[in-house]
């Protein structure tokens, strides 16, 4: 059965780019919960000069997180695009949302190094997939995004709908964030959100 369309036009929004943060630091607001989130230099960025870099090889079971501080989102839709440069376990990563703690929430990911894209639900630190898609390895700069309203989730690759569903695990606000695995290392980039803030 079809959904309807979420809007989000009364909502405000708002966007990291980094590029005002200095290089090599953690930018201002976000806490580097598990990881190594830098401030790096790339000529590559969609915005240039800055991405937001996880640069950390951790172990094979280990989630790199790092969360916006103050924030407190609940219905949504944010996007951020990235960059797989390193790792041979994993690669890739994605967008956490509704967070309550670096070991409880969503989170959307791409995994080049797979070639998929998934859905998750983080519960105590342990995953479960609650959807998932095959997507060509593409190198370069792509564009996650996600939707959610009340229980509905919808998730985007480059501009194209690819999973969908219903979960309502975490019905509360919660922080927003990105999100790696194991020894994935990962540029992001303008990261944005249009939401209500919820304090």
């Amino acid at each position: 059965m079809a959904i309807a369309a979420i809007s989000f036009a009364q909502y405000t929004g708002k966007k990291w780019d980094f590029d005002h943060d200095a290089a090599g630091t953690i930018v201002a607001g976000f806490s580097a919960a598990t990881g190594s989130w830098k401030v790096h230099a790339d000529a590559t960025a969609p915005s240039r000069p800055n991405v937001l870099a996880q640069l950390a090889k951790s172990s094979r079971d280990a989630f790199n997180v790092t969360l916006v501080a103050t924030s407190s989102y609940r219905d949504l839709d944010i996007r951020v695009k990235m960059r797989a440069v390193g790792g041979t376990v994993d690669q890739g990563g994605g967008i956490v949302w509704r967070a309550k703690d670096s070991r409880n929430y969503y989170a959307a990911c791409y995994n080049p190094l797979q070639g998929s894209f998934q859905l998750y639900r983080v519960v105590n630190n342990g995953r479960v997939t609650l959807a998932s898609v095959d997507i060509m390895n593409i190198p370069g700069w792509h564009t996650l995004r996600v939707v959610m309203t009340d229980d509905h989730i919808v998730c985007y690759f480059d501009g194209t709908k690819y999973l969908e569903r219903r979960d309502a695990t975490f019905r509360e606000a919660g922080q927003i964030g990105l999100w790696t695995k194991a020894d994935a290392q990962t540029y992001f980039d303008d990261v944005t959100i249009t939401a209500k803030q919820s304090r």
